[in-house]
């Protein structure tokens, strides 16, 4: 299939590159090594790399010349604590990393930040851990979800000060818009708008991702309490109907292929909110290796998964394949 031939298959589902979300993560160490000039290679995603702090401007350039202008900012901070509290420092990674973008690009780029704790706590968890009352004779831990609210409206302010123009809690925690929205209009960042992860399903697709963000982090994370069942479609949806209640200006559907049916039916739904989908980095692994063993038509199905999530009714999509995607539609 022809380059030109690709062009026409994300025209005709809509597609444009302003629909186009690119994912960039910046390492908060100055010492990151540079396999490329200006980041480190992801092993478990080829192509993708981590920037080091000092090089957060030109690895934004090269995304603002492909012609796509939002970007998702993913921090990797040096060290973790306990709680994650770290999150919220003023001069955090993603804090510092969103001032000097902004200052570089200004309005031409919206900046979306990731709001989060897993990438800042030793547990990697999206939530504080706390011992279980109802079983005080283990060692087994729960997620305090209230607890964590206040931490997440706190990073949700700080990203806000620094610049952000849309914070996007991850978390899955009940409550996150409302708590986030609330913290935010008390401050006075009525215009900062929220991208909340609505139906983030608990998957093994996250695994790349977190062997980026979690380097030091062994074995699986088993997040299935908070996080949404590939089973329970209607549970998804009521997820979306909250979250829209509690105030966000953009819901997300996450992974992206799997759940499709999901997208449409948030569209059909939802009409009058933008709908979000990520391609997970699972997804974006597969099609790499299976493109590099010549199983599969890589470039082909790069281009059939962005239109298939656009034809499916995504006004968004979060993608690692987007500077590939936007060099097709330029």
């Amino acid at each position: 299939m022809q380059a030109h031939t690709y062009a026409e298959m994300l025209l005709q589902t809509g597609l444009r590159r302003d629909h186009l979300i690119c994912p960039i993560f910046i390492s908060e160490s100055q010492e990151e090594k540079e396999d490329d000039g200006y980041g480190s290679a992801i092993d478990a995603m080829p192509g993708i790399f981590i920037i080091p702090f000092k090089h957060a401007v030109a690895g934004v350039q090269k995304i603002v010349d492909a012609g796509i202008h939002t970007i998702i900012v993913f921090g990797i901070p040096k060290r973790r604590n306990g709680d994650g509290s770290a999150a919220a420092d003023r001069n955090g990674v993603v804090q510092r990393t969103t001032k000097e973008i902004k200052s570089a690009f200004g309005r031409s780029l919206e900046v979306i930040t990731d709001v989060c704790i897993c990438q800042y706590n030793l547990s990697g968890h999206c939530g504080f851990e706390r011992n279980d009352a109802a079983a005080p004779t283990t060692t087994k831990k729960i997620i305090d979800n209230d607890s964590t609210l206040t931490l997440l409206a706190k990073i949700s302010q700080s990203h806000a000060e620094a610049g952000a123009d849309v914070v996007a809690p991850s978390s899955m925690m009940d409550g996150q818009v409302y708590a986030i929205r609330s913290a935010l209009d008390k401050n006075n960042y009525h215009t900062t708008k929220i991208l909340s992860y609505s139906a983030k399903h608990a998957s093994s697709l996250y695994t790349p991702f977190r062997s980026a963000a979690f380097a030091k982090k062994r074995g699986a994370i088993d997040k299935t309490s908070y996080q949404v069942s590939y089973a329970n479609p209607r549970q998804a949806i009521r997820e979306i109907a909250e979250d829209i209640k509690e105030g966000a200006d953009m819901v997300m559907v996450k992974p992206g292929l799997g759940y499709l049916d999901l997208v449409r039916r948030a569209k059909d739904q939802f009409s009058m909110i933008p709908i979000a989908v990520q391609n997970v980095s699972g997804e974006y692994a597969m099609i790499k290796a299976a493109g590099m063993r010549g199983w599969i038509d890589e470039e082909q199905w790069k281009i059939m998964t962005l239109a298939v999530m656009k034809r499916a009714g995504a006004d968004r999509i979060i993608s690692y394949f987007a500077l590939d995607i936007a060099r097709h539609l330029q």
